[in-house]
């Protein structure tokens, strides 16, 4: 099977039908598949967070899909930083345009992640990769990870779990753009905070 057929493989019918196969397994398998997601980016995450919301319901199945991108997106992160010498990695980190995207994420830190990380379909896997190569703290891209896969994912079990009722009341979206506003605001007053008190250590 290669990867085009395995990508259509992956509709929403054929997930929940896994999802109810393995259920025996409890929510290991609704972790396990966002996960994947952040390592082989041609696998939809927006099918397998609503295929979640569907099984499990909107917050149990909000919290799975958050939890298995999260813990993916960090192991990702890690990996790259901890092989990033190797051969085919300093290649890579040399190359312009991921050169550029690396100085960009170094220089603003939180706030470009978490806004990348809001998005569906940003390609995760690179922003991982590129994250793990750059020099931004461990601490900024937790928190940009934490709450933008937050906003995206809570987002698409919304949609997906009752996309009728958004429709019929357009002040749900309204709210949702208040909780992003919200998590950017609250991740960038932390990230102030360990900022200064990282200074405070080395001072």
């Amino acid at each position: 099977m290669d990867f085009e057929t395995l990508k259509e493989w992956f509709t929403l019918k054929n997930v929940l039908a896994l999802l109810e196969h393995y259920r025996s397994f409890g929510i290991v398998p609704g972790i396990i598949l966002p996960l994947l997601e952040s390592f082989l980016p041609i696998l939809p995450l927006f099918v397998f967070v609503m295929a979640n919301a569907a099984a499990f319901g909107l917050w149990k199945g909000f919290i799975i899909s958050w939890a298995g991108a999260c813990i993916g997106s960090l192991l990702v992160f890690y990996l790259a930083r901890k092989v990033g010498q190797k051969r085919f990695f300093v290649f890579l980190s040399r190359h312009p345009k991921v050169r550029q995207l690396m100085n960009w994420v170094e220089r603003h830190g939180f706030g470009p992640l978490f806004l990348l990380y809001c998005f569906p379909f940003t390609p995760s896997a690179a922003v991982n990769v590129v994250a793990g190569l750059s020099r931004v703290s461990i601490q900024q891209f937790s928190l940009a990870v934490i709450f933008g896969k937050m906003v995206m994912i809570f987002t698409i079990s919304f949609i997906g779990y009752d996309i009728v009722s958004l429709v019929k009341q357009p002040l749900r979206t309204v709210f949702v753009a208040i909780v992003v506003f919200l998590l950017w605001y609250i991740g960038k007053l932390v990230e102030a905070r360990l900022s200064f008190a990282e200074k405070e250590e080395r001072g």
